[in-house]
């Protein structure tokens, strides 16, 4: 696909909101979903001009018509580096208005100083079993696919709650198959929870993949059938 800004020279370029590249979302049939967006380079002035380096959490509903391109979300985000504010409010509230308007959706920005922690979890890498447990969070770890846009690997943990058992070989052999899948982060998930409701009619499913980071941003999307478990910023190690 081609882009605005990929692969292309920014020299004297006055970067702003017009930089973001908004892309069509693929939407699934979640009932409940949001893309979990931490930012760990984030930089601003404060009202002394003096840096401040923090993390930034967006969180963007599932049901917004568009992602965002995440190289031109990275560029945005850096151009606050030499903006002053009188306090951190203030960057946040900016941010939002000009991501909604892009968006043309509700979405949350803040800074946090902690992740919540990691639910507790069965490992299924390695499991035996024939199938996975009820109502258990299941994880598996390694998993791969292809950005669209630079044939560059992507890896996440991929949590999975389940109200009822699954077959966990076929589950496996499932997520392995992305491997070589070219889509967004947003589009696996998506694909990965329509894959598994129809498979398994009448079932209760939330799906959460959290994605590596790269360039300084992750994104984690959530999808849920219902609103529980996995809909809250969690990170364990390797992320």
């Amino acid at each position: 696909m081609k882009t605005k800004i990929l692969g292309k020279p920014l020299i004297n370029k006055v970067i702003n909101k017009n930089i973001l590249e908004k892309i069509k979302r693929y939407k699934s049939s979640s009932k409940f979903g949001m893309d979990i967006w931490n930012i760990y380079d984030f930089m601003y002035l404060d009202n002394l001009k003096i840096p401040v380096l923090a993390v930034l959490e967006i969180k963007i509903p599932s049901s917004s018509d568009f992602i965002i391109e995440s190289k031109s979300m990275k560029l945005y985000l850096n151009s606050f580096y030499n903006k002053s504010f009188l306090n951190p409010s203030l960057v946040s509230s900016e941010i939002k208005n000009e991501l909604e308007d892009l968006l043309n959706d509700e979405i949350s920005v803040r800074f946090i100083n902690k992740f919540s922690k990691e639910p507790n979890f069965f490992l299924i890498n390695k499991s035996k079993a024939d199938f996975t447990p009820a109502k258990k969070i299941l994880k598996f770890n390694g998993f791969r696919s292809i950005c669209p846009v630079t044939s560059q690997p992507d890896f996440a943990n991929i949590y999975i709650y389940s109200s009822k058992k699954i077959d966990l070989t076929w589950l496996k052999n499932y997520l392995v198959s992305f491997k070589d899948h070219g889509g967004f982060h947003e589009q696996c998930i998506d694909q990965i929870f329509e894959k598994l409701s129809s498979f398994y009619e009448n079932f209760d499913f939330v799906i959460c993949g959290r994605f590596q980071r790269r360039g300084g941003i992750d994104i984690n999307p959530v999808r849920g059938s219902i609103k529980k478990k996995l809909f809250f910023n969690f990170r364990e190690f390797n992320q």
